[in-house]
């Protein structure tokens, strides 16, 4: 800041301009360093500097002046930030040892618009034992709440519901009670904020599961209900009640819009609608199930790209070499000069999203891998441009299901084994593929690789069949690296 003050003062600098020379300090950029003791000693018009020699200061002033500041900049930049952020860190560390979950919802609150960091978050609160509850009209609030030692879904992060949709629906559920259906929701609020794009997104969001029905079936009926409702208060003069309202709880049941019969939504459509209002997935995640192969064959994750709100910077640095992995969510293909063809990919994974590239050459290589959806992993060179999401140049793509498994059995003795092994071939034999099983026989440490014909495809059906039949603790799969593949 004194900096900033001593440019501007002197020299002429605007704001905006000045906070440039802090950033070139604070980063010790040799280069822009020397352009701006020229532009602070005898100014430039273009950039609007007068400089401190128009100002009557004299040059040999104005050079000790800067190297002065130049001096300072090597030490007072890292030392006044690591002694201030030490603070903080300790403050931060305190509260999220000893409130955990005051401090996390807090903490999401504060990032509310911010989806690639609510990403993150939700993401360590899973690993930390705090579950993520939907949002919800009958418990949430307008913030991230604690909520029996998880946290409840802030209200406000779903998108296109302003904050006095949400204080009409939580000042009314104070006054009158929980709500009890969607019926009940349109009436007590009908006429108010809530049309019905919000209750539409509402159902979207999973924030009507505490009300009877499926999403499903609330899709399907809440444009009836709602236009049922606004005929019912037209016809009622105002000030009076209507019949819903004298009914008792049970007759109120009899007076409810009977919900169609089209069960619900499959899990990835359920995933897909919450992310189309949240920005990111609540009840779980398209690639949950290969976290572990994730973290086992990547270098950086899709928050590593992005420049945080304060930042000017991701954390990935220029030209660094990065292996991420995730789900083609978009996908632009486009003619270079040379009518060659090239890809602009948006991979997304627990996290959040990154740009990648991918150029002629390697499109033509990996374009069969590169369709949307696709689950791969993508290795390459990021670049980073200042102030923006960092991104990657593609050259190599290795698909999901190219990662080599083993599928280990164990049994305490050979004698177990061999009783067993008519029943493991049967359950075999139901998933051919072309993975290794081995048998691991933990008394005599001795393992044994069954024959290529008993290969099998490793999924969820097959460890769940297993897991019934040996128990999960004698079922393990092991992965490889895809690090070879890379080079293949």
């Amino acid at each position: 800041e004194q900096v900033m003050q001593i440019v501007r003062d002197l020299a002429g600098y605007s704001y905006g301009r000045s906070d440039q020379v802090r950033r070139a300090m604070s980063k010790k950029k040799a280069d822009v360093m020397e352009k701006e003791k020229n532009y602070f000693i005898y100014g430039n018009e273009e950039i609007g500097v007068e400089g401190c020699i128009k100002r009557g200061i004299p040059e040999e002033v104005a050079i000790k002046i800067f190297d002065d500041m130049t001096d300072f900049a090597k030490y007072a930049f890292n030392k006044s930030h690591a002694a201030a952020y030490a603070v903080v860190s300790y403050q931060t560390a305190y509260l999220k040892c000893h409130y955990p979950v005051d401090f996390m919802a807090a903490l999401m609150t504060s990032f509310m618009e911010h989806t690639g960091k609510i990403t993150e978050y939700i993401m360590n609160c899973r690993k930390m034992g705090i579950e993520i509850l939907p949002p919800d009209i009958n418990e949430g609030e307008y913030r991230f709440t604690p909520y029996e030692g998880n946290i409840r879904y802030g209200l406000a992060a779903i998108k296109g519901v302003g904050r006095p949709v949400i204080d009409e629906i939580v000042a009314e559920r104070k006054l009158g009670g929980r709500y009890r259906s969607l019926k009940d929701f349109c009436m007590r609020l009908s006429g108010k904020s809530v049309n019905k794009r919000t209750v539409e997104s509402f159902i979207k969001s999973g924030a009507l599961d505490s009300l009877p029905g499926t999403r499903k079936q609330k899709m399907y009926s809440y444009i009836s209900i709602m236009d049922g409702v606004n005929q019912e208060k037209k016809g009622t003069l105002s000030g009076q009640m209507s019949l819903f309202d004298f009914a008792s709880p049970e007759e109120q049941k009899e007076l409810e819009v009977k919900m169609p019969d089209v069960g619900e939504y499959e899990k990835e459509e359920i995933l897909g609608l919450e992310k189309e209002v949240l920005g990111v997935y609540i009840s779980g995640h398209p690639l949950e199930e290969y976290v572990a192969t994730l973290e086992k064959n990547i270098t950086r994750t899709t928050a590593d790209f992005e420049v945080v709100d304060g930042e000017t910077e991701p954390k990935v640095k220029d030209q660094e070499r990065a292996v991420i992995g995730g789900m083609i969510t978009g996908r632009t293909v486009k003619a270079t000069r040379t009518n060659n063809m090239m890809a602009f990919l948006t991979v997304e994974d627990l996290y959040g999203t990154v740009e990648v590239i991918v150029f002629p050459r390697d499109y033509e290589k990996y374009r069969t891998l590169l369709e949307e959806d696709a689950k791969v992993f993508i290795q390459g060179r990021v670049t980073v441009e200042e102030d923006k999401p960092a991104k990657l140049i593609c050259s190599g793509v290795v698909p999901f299901d190219a990662v080599e498994k083993e599928l280990w059995i164990q049994f305490l003795t050979r004698a177990d084994y061999e009783e067993a092994e008519q029943t493991l071939f049967a359950i075999l034999g139901n998933y051919d593929g072309i993975e290794n099983v081995y048998i691991y026989l933990s008394k005599d440490r001795a393992r044994k690789l069954l024959p290529k014909s008993r290969c099998t495809k490793v999924c969820k059906e097959l460890l769940s069949e297993l897991y019934t039949k040996f128990g999960e603790d004698n079922v393990k799969v092991t992965e490889k690296s895809i690090e070879k593949k890379f080079r293949a």
